[in-house]
């Protein structure tokens, strides 16, 4: 039997139809790299925002809805930006906190938020790797046979900078949060490779980020520090941050004045850090504000940090 043929308003809502239908996908891809976007250009509200609490509640919803934005659009380089920087800041400044507030008191609990922390280090590495390979094929597996030959491979594109720095820090800081593993230890390396060749490309990059990083990474390595090269970074990082930066002096004082014992100095830096007004610089508003909680618990712990003969001499006996 035949059907008989559309009629004219049917034809066109069929054609209608077809035309949504077909443009559901391009819509939908369309707006999935738009909200990407516009979470990797600048900084997030997270970032600017002064509620520390608040952020450390909300962060977890806005990191799972980027995973899921991922799994429609799993290339979009400004969604694994904002993965890679999202879970390393939630990380660092919520988990890997928890677990150092916690060593004195639980330490069974300390090494189980610790292992959660080594986790979504990791996952931001995962994430931060994927965005390089996006313009680098085969540079995650590079990295762990020659990671000096495969930095080299990364050219000069200024967009490949913020990739490198966050999978830097977020493997460091990894590495940081597993004492004892010595296989994670091993890819110390991978770390140091991805910074150099970022500050081969752009030494002043986000504000001396690059610099303070290095701060970082001399406070986590064993022995004695080589004060000359430590301070040269961080006056640079100073410089570049114009003073605008409390972190950077906590880095100093942990890489420097701790393992050299120097209590003035320490003492100073912390206030340093201190005096940084987080109001000053709306879009580094967060990370000042977790840099002056820090300075605070480092000024709390400062007579088991430093053992001076200002301590208490019942203190110094039990040391």
């Amino acid at each position: 039997m035949m059907h008989s043929p559309l009629n004219r308003r049917e034809h066109a809502a069929l054609l209608a139809a077809c035309v949504c239908l077909t443009a559901g996908c391009s819509l939908k891809t369309y707006a999935i790299n738009t909200v990407g976007n516009a979470l990797a250009s600048g900084n997030s509200v997270y970032e600017t925002d002064d509620d520390l609490t608040l952020v450390g509640d909300a962060l977890p919803f806005g990191l799972k809805l980027t995973e899921s934005l991922l799994a429609q659009s799993p290339h979009h380089r400004g969604l694994l930006l904002t993965a890679v920087r999202g879970f390393a800041l939630y990380s660092y400044g919520y988990v890997d906190w928890a677990a150092s507030s916690a060593a004195d008191e639980d330490l069974d609990r300390a090494r189980e938020l610790r292992q959660r922390a080594r986790r979504l280090y990791l996952r931001a590495f995962g994430y931060g790797i994927r965005g390089l390979e996006r313009s680098h094929p085969g540079l995650g597996t590079g990295l762990l046979r020659d990671p000096r030959a495969a930095v080299r491979a990364i050219g000069t594109k200024a967009g490949d900078v913020p990739f490198m720095y966050w999978s830097a820090a977020s493997l460091g800081l990894a590495i940081s949060a597993s004492p004892g593993d010595a296989e994670l230890l091993a890819r110390l390396p991978e770390v140091e490779a991805l910074l150099d060749r970022a500050m081969e490309i752009d030494e002043a990059w986000d504000e001396g980020a690059l610099h303070e990083f290095k701060l970082v990474l001399a406070g986590a390595a064993p022995g004695v520090p080589d004060v000359p090269r430590i301070r040269k970074h961080y006056e640079r990082a100073v410089e570049l941050s114009r003073g605008r930066s409390a972190s950077v002096h906590l880095a100093y004082a942990e890489a420097v004045s701790v393992p050299l014992q120097n209590a003035a100095e320490f003492r100073s830096l912390v206030q340093r850090a201190l005096d940084v007004d987080p109001e000053e610089t709306p879009e580094r508003r967060l990370v000042n504000l977790l840099a002056h909680r820090r300075a605070r618990w480092l000024a709390a712990r400062a007579d088991q940090l430093i053992f001076t003969d200002e301590s208490p001499a019942s203190e110094r006996t039990a040391r």
